[in-house]
Protein backbone atom coordinates (compact mmCIF):
# COMPACT_ATOMS: atom_id res chain seq x y z
CA UNK A 1 0.00 0.00 0.00
CA UNK A 2 1.36 3.52 -0.89
CA UNK A 3 2.64 5.75 1.69
CA UNK A 4 0.58 8.20 0.30
CA UNK A 5 -2.60 6.61 1.75
CA UNK A 6 -0.91 7.66 5.24
CA UNK A 7 0.12 11.18 4.30
CA UNK A 8 -1.46 14.39 4.63
CA UNK A 9 -3.82 14.70 1.53
CA UNK A 10 -3.03 18.51 0.70
CA UNK A 11 0.75 17.22 0.04
CA UNK A 12 -0.40 14.73 -3.21
CA UNK A 13 -1.14 17.88 -5.64
CA UNK A 14 1.67 19.79 -4.67
CA UNK A 15 4.36 21.15 -6.53
CA UNK A 16 7.22 22.30 -5.10
CA UNK A 17 9.14 25.70 -5.55
CA UNK A 18 11.33 25.89 -7.99
CA UNK A 19 14.41 28.14 -7.21
CA UNK A 20 17.00 29.84 -9.90
CA UNK A 21 18.63 26.94 -11.47
CA UNK A 22 22.06 26.79 -9.41
CA UNK A 23 25.20 27.57 -11.13
CA UNK A 24 26.60 24.41 -10.50
CA UNK A 25 24.13 22.74 -12.25
CA UNK A 26 24.70 24.65 -15.27
CA UNK A 27 28.47 24.20 -15.65
CA UNK A 28 27.77 20.33 -14.99
CA UNK A 29 24.54 19.91 -17.60
CA UNK A 30 26.38 22.34 -19.84
CA UNK A 31 30.17 21.21 -19.74
CA UNK A 32 30.63 24.91 -18.69
CA UNK A 33 33.29 26.32 -16.92
CA UNK A 34 31.65 27.58 -13.17
CA UNK A 35 33.30 30.69 -13.58
CA UNK A 36 32.11 31.65 -17.32
CA UNK A 37 28.60 31.40 -15.86
CA UNK A 38 26.45 34.30 -14.99
CA UNK A 39 23.32 34.05 -12.86
CA UNK A 40 21.20 36.46 -13.16
CA UNK A 41 17.92 34.35 -12.22
CA UNK A 42 17.44 34.41 -8.05
CA UNK A 43 17.79 38.70 -7.59
CA UNK A 44 20.84 38.44 -5.55
CA UNK A 45 23.77 40.98 -5.29
CA UNK A 46 26.17 40.81 -7.57
CA UNK A 47 28.44 42.61 -5.07
CA UNK A 48 28.69 39.69 -2.76
CA UNK A 49 27.78 40.51 0.95
CA UNK A 50 29.79 43.25 2.85
CA UNK A 51 33.36 42.62 3.50
CA UNK A 52 32.43 43.16 7.07
CA UNK A 53 30.18 40.82 6.93
CA UNK A 54 32.59 37.98 5.73
CA UNK A 55 34.91 38.89 8.27
CA UNK A 56 32.27 38.38 11.11
CA UNK A 57 31.57 35.27 9.74
CA UNK A 58 35.59 33.65 9.50
CA UNK A 59 35.71 35.27 13.30
CA UNK A 60 32.25 32.89 14.16
CA UNK A 61 33.44 30.11 12.84
CA UNK A 62 35.94 29.53 15.48
CA UNK A 63 32.98 28.88 17.39
CA UNK A 64 30.76 26.61 15.81
CA UNK A 65 31.31 24.14 18.62
CA UNK A 66 28.98 25.69 20.13
CA UNK A 67 25.15 26.26 20.19
CA UNK A 68 24.05 29.42 18.61
CA UNK A 69 22.22 31.92 20.53
CA UNK A 70 18.73 30.56 20.37
CA UNK A 71 17.00 33.79 20.54
CA UNK A 72 19.10 35.85 18.13
CA UNK A 73 19.76 38.35 20.97
CA UNK A 74 22.16 40.65 19.19
CA UNK A 75 20.94 40.74 15.83
CA UNK A 76 17.01 41.47 17.22
CA UNK A 77 18.74 44.10 19.36
CA UNK A 78 20.17 45.66 16.28
CA UNK A 79 16.97 45.97 14.42
CA UNK A 80 14.89 47.33 17.02
CA UNK A 81 17.06 49.98 17.76
CA UNK A 82 17.24 50.55 13.45
CA UNK A 83 13.44 50.98 13.38
CA UNK A 84 12.84 52.26 17.08
CA UNK A 85 11.46 49.71 18.35
CA UNK A 86 11.41 46.83 21.36
CA UNK A 87 13.12 43.36 20.66
CA UNK A 88 9.66 41.80 21.60
CA UNK A 89 8.63 43.38 18.09
CA UNK A 90 11.29 41.31 16.23
CA UNK A 91 11.17 37.89 15.02
CA UNK A 92 14.00 35.62 13.15
CA UNK A 93 13.40 33.32 10.71
CA UNK A 94 15.33 31.26 8.24
CA UNK A 95 14.92 33.37 5.56
CA UNK A 96 11.40 35.36 5.55
CA UNK A 97 10.06 32.55 4.03
CA UNK A 98 10.54 30.33 7.18
CA UNK A 99 8.38 33.20 9.08
CA UNK A 100 5.52 32.60 6.11
CA UNK A 101 5.61 29.04 7.60
CA UNK A 102 5.20 30.62 11.48
CA UNK A 103 2.20 32.45 10.70
CA UNK A 104 1.09 29.48 8.72
CA UNK A 105 1.57 27.31 12.02
CA UNK A 106 0.09 30.04 14.21
CA UNK A 107 -3.29 30.91 12.21
CA UNK A 108 -4.29 28.84 9.57
CA UNK A 109 -6.23 25.72 9.42
CA UNK A 110 -7.84 23.40 6.62
CA UNK A 111 -10.83 24.67 5.10
CA UNK A 112 -9.22 28.69 5.78
CA UNK A 113 -8.21 30.63 2.98
CA UNK A 114 -5.57 33.32 2.10
CA UNK A 115 -5.60 36.16 -0.21
CA UNK A 116 -2.40 37.17 -2.93
CA UNK A 117 -2.49 38.96 -5.72
CA UNK A 118 -2.52 37.10 -9.40
CA UNK A 119 1.29 37.24 -9.65
CA UNK A 120 2.68 37.33 -6.33
CA UNK A 121 5.10 35.09 -4.63
CA UNK A 122 4.03 31.28 -5.05
CA UNK A 123 5.51 30.60 -1.79
CA UNK A 124 2.59 32.27 -0.18
CA UNK A 125 0.46 29.86 -1.92
CA UNK A 126 2.43 26.52 -1.67
CA UNK A 127 2.57 27.19 2.04
CA UNK A 128 -1.44 27.68 2.64
CA UNK A 129 -1.77 24.17 0.77
CA UNK A 130 0.73 22.53 3.18
CA UNK A 131 -1.79 24.08 6.01
CA UNK A 132 -4.80 22.73 3.75
CA UNK A 133 -5.99 26.59 3.27
CA UNK A 134 -7.21 27.56 -0.20
CA UNK A 135 -5.96 30.49 -2.02
CA UNK A 136 -8.23 33.31 -2.73
CA UNK A 137 -5.78 34.83 -6.22
CA UNK A 138 -7.20 38.71 -6.95
CA UNK A 139 -6.45 39.89 -10.65
CA UNK A 140 -3.75 42.53 -10.54
CA UNK A 141 -4.40 44.76 -13.27
CA UNK A 142 -0.80 45.78 -14.85
CA UNK A 143 0.87 43.68 -12.56
CA UNK A 144 -0.22 45.92 -9.64
CA UNK A 145 -1.95 44.33 -6.58
CA UNK A 146 -5.46 45.74 -6.78
CA UNK A 147 -5.79 46.32 -2.72
CA UNK A 148 -9.22 47.62 -2.87
CA UNK A 149 -10.24 44.34 -4.90
CA UNK A 150 -7.90 42.23 -2.07
CA UNK A 151 -10.10 44.14 0.57
CA UNK A 152 -13.31 42.93 -1.07
CA UNK A 153 -12.70 39.30 -1.42
CA UNK A 154 -12.09 38.86 2.12
CA UNK A 155 -14.39 36.24 3.70
CA UNK A 156 -14.93 34.93 7.29
CA UNK A 157 -12.59 31.97 6.45
CA UNK A 158 -10.19 34.42 5.29
CA UNK A 159 -7.12 34.38 7.79
CA UNK A 160 -4.23 36.49 6.16
CA UNK A 161 -3.91 38.73 3.19
CA UNK A 162 -0.17 38.90 1.35
CA UNK A 163 0.96 42.08 -0.20
CA UNK A 164 4.78 41.63 -1.43
CA UNK A 165 6.20 45.27 -2.22
CA UNK A 166 7.80 45.47 -4.37
CA UNK A 167 5.89 42.39 -5.82
CA UNK A 168 8.01 39.66 -6.77
CA UNK A 169 8.37 38.96 -10.15
CA UNK A 170 6.79 42.10 -11.49
CA UNK A 171 8.38 44.68 -9.62
CA UNK A 172 5.09 46.91 -8.91
CA UNK A 173 5.02 48.96 -5.91
CA UNK A 174 1.53 49.99 -3.93
CA UNK A 175 1.36 53.34 -2.96
CA UNK A 176 1.00 54.34 0.88
CA UNK A 177 -2.59 56.41 -0.34
CA UNK A 178 -3.52 52.70 -1.49
CA UNK A 179 -1.94 51.17 1.73
CA UNK A 180 -3.92 52.78 4.09
CA UNK A 181 -7.21 53.08 2.06
CA UNK A 182 -6.76 48.53 1.94
CA UNK A 183 -5.67 49.20 6.01
CA UNK A 184 -9.16 50.97 6.62
CA UNK A 185 -11.23 47.92 4.76
CA UNK A 186 -9.47 45.25 6.64
CA UNK A 187 -11.13 43.39 9.04
CA UNK A 188 -9.57 42.38 13.00
CA UNK A 189 -9.38 38.55 12.33
CA UNK A 190 -7.04 39.03 9.47
CA UNK A 191 -3.52 39.21 9.31
CA UNK A 192 -1.84 41.62 7.10
CA UNK A 193 1.53 40.03 5.83
CA UNK A 194 3.66 43.11 3.72
CA UNK A 195 6.65 40.93 2.60
CA UNK A 196 9.53 43.54 1.89
CA UNK A 197 12.04 41.87 0.71
CA UNK A 198 13.47 44.36 -1.99
CA UNK A 199 11.92 47.61 0.19
CA UNK A 200 15.72 48.56 0.57
CA UNK A 201 15.82 49.49 -3.17
CA UNK A 202 13.03 52.24 -3.15
CA UNK A 203 13.95 55.98 -2.85
CA UNK A 204 10.98 56.23 -0.84
CA UNK A 205 8.94 53.32 0.38
CA UNK A 206 5.87 53.32 1.90
CA UNK A 207 5.93 53.38 5.94
CA UNK A 208 4.04 49.71 7.56
CA UNK A 209 5.64 50.10 10.51
CA UNK A 210 3.29 52.46 11.40
CA UNK A 211 0.75 50.24 11.40
CA UNK A 212 3.24 47.40 14.45
CA UNK A 213 3.23 50.97 16.26
CA UNK A 214 -0.46 50.99 16.37
CA UNK A 215 -0.81 47.59 17.56
CA UNK A 216 -2.47 46.08 14.17
CA UNK A 217 -2.49 42.62 13.25
CA UNK A 218 0.37 43.31 10.44
CA UNK A 219 3.40 41.37 9.91
CA UNK A 220 6.16 42.92 7.83
CA UNK A 221 8.53 40.54 6.23
CA UNK A 222 12.20 41.64 4.92
CA UNK A 223 15.46 39.65 4.18
CA UNK A 224 19.08 39.91 4.37
CA UNK A 225 19.28 38.34 1.31
CA UNK A 226 18.78 40.97 -1.07
CA UNK A 227 20.92 43.83 -0.67
CA UNK A 228 22.84 42.53 2.36
CA UNK A 229 23.80 40.03 -0.30
CA UNK A 230 23.66 37.36 1.85
CA UNK A 231 21.47 35.04 0.57
CA UNK A 232 23.10 31.86 1.33
CA UNK A 233 22.96 32.45 5.12
CA UNK A 234 19.66 32.42 5.25
CA UNK A 235 18.32 35.01 7.44
CA UNK A 236 15.21 37.13 7.00
CA UNK A 237 13.19 38.85 10.19
CA UNK A 238 9.13 39.64 10.85
CA UNK A 239 8.29 42.59 12.68
CA UNK A 240 5.20 43.20 14.46
CA UNK A 241 3.09 44.12 17.56
CA UNK A 242 4.93 41.87 20.86
CA UNK A 243 1.56 39.72 21.21
CA UNK A 244 1.60 38.61 17.70
CA UNK A 245 5.07 38.38 17.44
CA UNK A 246 4.91 36.19 20.67
CA UNK A 247 2.45 33.83 19.13
CA UNK A 248 4.76 33.24 16.19
CA UNK A 249 7.94 32.66 18.97
CA UNK A 250 5.56 29.39 20.01
CA UNK A 251 5.96 28.26 16.66
CA UNK A 252 9.67 28.68 15.86
CA UNK A 253 12.01 25.82 16.68
CA UNK A 254 15.13 26.14 19.05
CA UNK A 255 18.41 27.43 17.45
CA UNK A 256 16.65 28.40 13.87
CA UNK A 257 19.53 30.76 12.83
CA UNK A 258 22.96 29.66 13.06
CA UNK A 259 25.45 31.42 14.52
CA UNK A 260 27.54 31.90 11.38
CA UNK A 261 24.63 33.54 9.98
CA UNK A 262 23.62 35.66 12.71
CA UNK A 263 27.20 37.47 12.69
CA UNK A 264 26.85 37.31 9.12
CA UNK A 265 23.43 39.30 9.23
CA UNK A 266 24.55 42.07 12.10
CA UNK A 267 27.90 42.79 10.85
CA UNK A 268 26.33 43.36 7.53
CA UNK A 269 23.05 45.13 8.99
CA UNK A 270 25.61 47.95 10.02
CA UNK A 271 27.89 48.40 6.99
CA UNK A 272 25.34 51.40 5.94
CA UNK A 273 28.31 52.09 3.06
CA UNK A 274 27.48 48.44 1.25
CA UNK A 275 24.13 48.90 1.23
CA UNK A 276 24.15 52.28 -0.42
CA UNK A 277 26.79 51.13 -3.22
CA UNK A 278 24.31 47.75 -4.03
CA UNK A 279 21.46 50.13 -4.53
CA UNK A 280 23.86 52.86 -6.80
CA UNK A 281 25.09 49.93 -8.86
CA UNK A 282 21.05 48.34 -8.88
CA UNK A 283 19.54 51.89 -9.94
CA UNK A 284 22.28 52.28 -12.66
CA UNK A 285 21.90 48.49 -14.14
CA UNK A 286 18.18 48.65 -13.84
CA UNK A 287 17.79 51.51 -15.80
CA UNK A 288 20.11 50.38 -18.32
CA UNK A 289 17.93 47.00 -19.08
CA UNK A 290 14.83 48.83 -19.16
CA UNK A 291 16.88 51.30 -21.59
CA UNK A 292 17.66 48.21 -23.68
CA UNK A 293 14.54 46.63 -23.89
CA UNK A 294 12.60 49.49 -25.03
CA UNK A 295 15.63 49.85 -27.94
CA UNK A 296 14.76 46.26 -28.79
CA UNK A 297 10.95 46.78 -28.65
CA UNK A 298 10.52 44.56 -25.92
CA UNK A 299 7.42 45.05 -23.35
CA UNK A 300 8.91 45.07 -19.96
CA UNK A 301 7.57 46.29 -16.38
CA UNK A 302 9.01 49.03 -15.10
CA UNK A 303 10.66 48.14 -11.76
CA UNK A 304 10.87 49.43 -8.10
CA UNK A 305 13.39 45.98 -7.42
CA UNK A 306 16.79 44.78 -8.61
CA UNK A 307 15.07 43.09 -11.68
CA UNK A 308 12.81 43.15 -14.79
CA UNK A 309 10.17 41.35 -16.32
CA UNK A 310 10.25 41.40 -19.85
CA UNK A 311 8.08 39.59 -22.58
CA UNK A 312 10.10 37.64 -24.85
CA UNK A 313 7.92 35.26 -26.68
CA UNK A 314 8.59 31.76 -25.31
CA UNK A 315 10.16 32.55 -22.39
CA UNK A 316 10.82 28.99 -21.39
CA UNK A 317 12.64 28.23 -24.68
CA UNK A 318 15.05 31.75 -24.39
CA UNK A 319 15.57 30.38 -20.76
CA UNK A 320 17.30 27.21 -22.76
CA UNK A 321 18.94 29.35 -25.27
CA UNK A 322 20.58 32.31 -22.44
CA UNK A 323 21.70 28.98 -20.38
CA UNK A 324 23.64 27.57 -23.12
CA UNK A 325 25.17 31.05 -23.88
CA UNK A 326 26.95 30.82 -19.62
CA UNK A 327 23.90 33.14 -18.74
CA UNK A 328 20.93 32.09 -16.58
CA UNK A 329 17.66 34.04 -16.34
CA UNK A 330 14.08 33.01 -14.72
CA UNK A 331 11.23 31.27 -16.55
CA UNK A 332 8.09 32.63 -15.34
CA UNK A 333 5.54 29.89 -17.11
CA UNK A 334 5.33 28.73 -13.04
CA UNK A 335 4.11 32.18 -12.53
CA UNK A 336 1.66 32.31 -15.48
CA UNK A 337 3.44 34.67 -17.50
CA UNK A 338 4.75 31.93 -20.17
CA UNK A 339 5.90 34.70 -22.58
CA UNK A 340 7.91 36.12 -20.14
CA UNK A 341 11.48 35.94 -18.64
CA UNK A 342 12.66 37.98 -14.94
CA UNK A 343 15.98 38.89 -15.36
CA UNK A 344 18.13 40.40 -11.96
CA UNK A 345 20.40 43.19 -11.89
CA UNK A 346 23.95 42.16 -12.86
CA UNK A 347 27.43 44.33 -12.35
CA UNK A 348 27.05 46.78 -15.46
CA UNK A 349 29.59 44.15 -17.38
CA UNK A 350 27.42 41.33 -16.24
CA UNK A 351 24.19 43.75 -17.73
CA UNK A 352 25.88 44.44 -21.39
CA UNK A 353 27.10 40.64 -21.42
CA UNK A 354 23.16 39.38 -20.48
CA UNK A 355 22.10 41.92 -23.40
CA UNK A 356 24.22 41.17 -26.12
CA UNK A 357 23.72 37.57 -26.13
CA UNK A 358 19.79 38.00 -25.57
CA UNK A 359 19.94 40.30 -29.09
CA UNK A 360 21.43 37.53 -30.78
CA UNK A 361 18.83 34.50 -29.19
CA UNK A 362 16.08 37.00 -30.05
CA UNK A 363 17.84 38.15 -33.05
CA UNK A 364 17.22 42.20 -32.62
Amino acid sequence: MSIWNYANPQLKDLVAYEPGKPIEDVARELGLKPEDIIKMASNENPLGPSPKAITAMQEAVKDVHIYPDGASYRLREALAKKFDLEMGNIIIGCGSNEIIEFIGHAFLQPGDNIITAKHAFLVYKLMAKVFGAETIEVDDPGYVHDLDAMAAAVTPKTKKIFIANPNNPTGTLVTQEAIDRFMDQVPPHVVVVFDEAYYEFLDNPPDTLKYVREGRNVVVLRTFSKIQGLAGTRVGYGIGNKELIDVLQRTRQPFNINSIAQAGALAGLLDQEHQDKTKAITDEGRAYLQAQFEAMGLEYIPSYANFVLVKVGDGNAVFKAMMQKGIILRAMASYKLPEWVRISVGTMEQNQKCIAELKGVLGK
